[in-house]
């Protein structure tokens, strides 16, 4: 006989600054810190299900956990249901809009919750979603790298057995771009995926002239190379490109990836776990990229995105960059540069001393 859906009883919310391994620096800053918000719903059936998400600064991470706990205490004593919730939030918030806090406190809360269902039932996400664990192709997420201050960090990243590298561009004009891909691709060999992502930090004109002057390194996607609202931007310059065009971790829950594939914004995708509305909008996506062929990666949020990937239809690269090993009792592991889905739920556990060690608020 099966367990009753399990109901919410708390929602408790905790912000974190956690070191980083590696500073990541773009074209617009460096993060030398991971500014984290980290999510418990506790249920009546004595499991409590986990999610954390990138709060970007260290200012937003009050606003989400108060915004968080607030929708928590609406949700008390309802079940542990993620299509249900987001026809609540869409009813709540649909007046205010789902961008910005609104839409990362709701996808977030969507993860906890199939976490804990997960966690219900014995058994990882990817089993509820119809799947199986299985190896996921990674590849090793980098900020701005310099060629020869970093040859040690990349050939590190071969040896764990990454077949792709990615790095930042825009930080300097092309001429800079074009020494660090050269000089990168030639460390790297031929037969390593090498992506570049702009950040949004180029006009499409200078986005064409740039792409253009990297063509000859063999670069296996462009991410990002406007800002990501100019969807007719994007299409111009995907029209020109030579390279695929990468985009998608700044759109918003299915319709904004329903009017950016409408626009021919991309040759491929990568949706972000807490911006295209957790799992289930992430399922939402899924579908909509299956239904045109198109290629799906994804956008942090590693452990759970090893559940994602493993039952998306086009999937192709997991992103590999460790925000939260620090404060998990288990953090992602690599195997042969692939991340495999672990359970129950999606395999989160909090390492407490390493999170009150880290807790701002």
């Amino acid at each position: 006989m099966s367990k009753p859906v399990p109901a919410t009883r708390s929602v408790k919310a905790r912000g974190v600054v956690v070191p980083l391994k590696r500073p990541l620096k773009n074209a617009f800053g460096v993060f030398d810190s991971g500014p984290l918000v980290l999510i418990d719903v506790e249920t009546d059936q004595g499991v409590t299900g986990h999610a954390y998400i990138f709060a970007y600064a260290t200012m937003t991470i009050k606003p989400l956990v108060h915004l968080i706990e607030e929708i928590g205490r609406e949700l008390t004593g309802k079940p542990v249901a993620p299509y249900d919730l987001m026809a609540t939030m869409d009813a709540k918030f649909r007046l205010l809009g789902w961008q910005g806090l609104v839409g990362m406190a709701v996808s977030g809360l969507d993860m906890a919750y199939w976490d804990a269902l997960g966690q219900v039932a014995g058994k990882p996400v990817v089993e509820l979603l119809g799947g199986s664990p299985k190896p996921v192709k990674a590849y090793d997420s980098y900020g701005v790298v310099d060629p020869k201050a970093d040859e040690r960090a990349l050939r590190g990243s071969l040896e764990q057995g990454f077949r792709g590298i990615k790095i930042k561009g825009g930080d300097g004009d092309a001429a800079n771009d074009e020494r660090v891909v050269k000089g990168v691709r030639a460390l790297l060999g031929p037969d390593v995926a090498l992506m570049i992502d702009f950040n949004q930090s180029l006009d499409p004109a200078e986005a064409t002239r740039r792409i253009a002057r990297l063509e000859p390194y063999d670069l296996h996607w462009i991410e990002e190379p406007v800002p990501q609202e100019n969807l007719s931007g994007h299409a111009k310059v995907r029209e020109m490109s030579p390279t695929p065009i990468q985009a998608g971790e700044n759109w918003w829950f299915p319709r904004g990836f329903a009017e950016a594939i409408e626009a021919g914004a991309s040759d491929f995708i990568m949706p972000d776990l807490m911006k295209c509305g957790g799992v289930t909008g992430w399922l939402q996506v899924a579908a909509q990229a299956h239904a045109v062929n198109i290629p799906m990666s994804s956008h942090l949020f590693a452990e759970a995105s090893a559940h994602m990937l493993a039952v998306t239809p086009t999937a192709h690269w997991l992103e590999f960059l460790d925000f939260a090993g620090s404060i998990l009792a288990k953090p992602a592991e690599i195997v042969d540069g692939t991340v495999t889905a672990r359970g129950p739920g999606l395999g989160l556990e909090w390492n407490e001393a390493a999170v009150a060690k880290y807790q701002v608020t």
